[in-house]
């Protein structure tokens, strides 16, 4: 995932598939269909992953720190399966999001053809994935920035990755 993504390192994006086979494997074995939402459109897309061990069980056992660090992997998946978007650079404070997603040939130095992305992930049902994708939506719009974003909610219980985008396009 690094390789694609510029705006994660190869330890950043490891921990993050870490934390997403252990919510995975709490729910399912691989691989599992998952079904994406990207505003009107529906899609479907496997998902194959490693199971964890033990020790990486053990690792994240707080189920909710891994649910919003698996989430990442997951979301970020989308959106270069969906969009062709890949991580960019990490957001800073304040502007309503995780990470700053595009197109291969934008750098954390130019911007300009960027979204923003913030992501929540759950292993609740899918009526908390929309309520989470509800209140995403609106932490996005009162982010101080000018850069539209894409509010996305992974349900790994659920098997669903849903997205919204905020915002008109750059």
């Amino acid at each position: 995932m690094a390789h694609r993504h510029s705006g994660l390192t190869p330890f950043l994006a490891g921990t993050y598939i870490e934390a997403a086979s252990v919510c995975l494997d709490i729910h399912h074995t691989p691989p599992e269909t998952f079904t994406l939402e990207n505003d009107n459109s529906q899609s479907l897309a496997t998902v194959d992953w490693q199971q964890p061990d033990n020790r990486c069980k053990a690792a994240w056992a707080n189920i909710d720190d891994a649910a919003r660090d698996g989430a990442y992997a997951c979301a970020l998946a989308a959106t270069e399966l969906i969009m062709g978007f890949y991580a960019i650079k990490r957001a800073e404070k304040l502007t309503g999001a995780d990470y700053y997603i595009g197109p291969s040939h934008c750098t954390a130095d130019d911007l300009e053809d960027c979204y923003r992305l913030e992501v929540s992930g759950t292993n609740m049902d899918s009526n908390e994935v929309y309520k989470r994708l509800r209140n995403k939506v609106t932490q996005a719009q009162k982010g101080q920035s000018s850069l539209p974003a894409i509010a996305a909610v992974v349900g790994f219980k659920v098997k669903l990755i849903t997205m919204q985008t905020v915002g008109s396009s750059p």
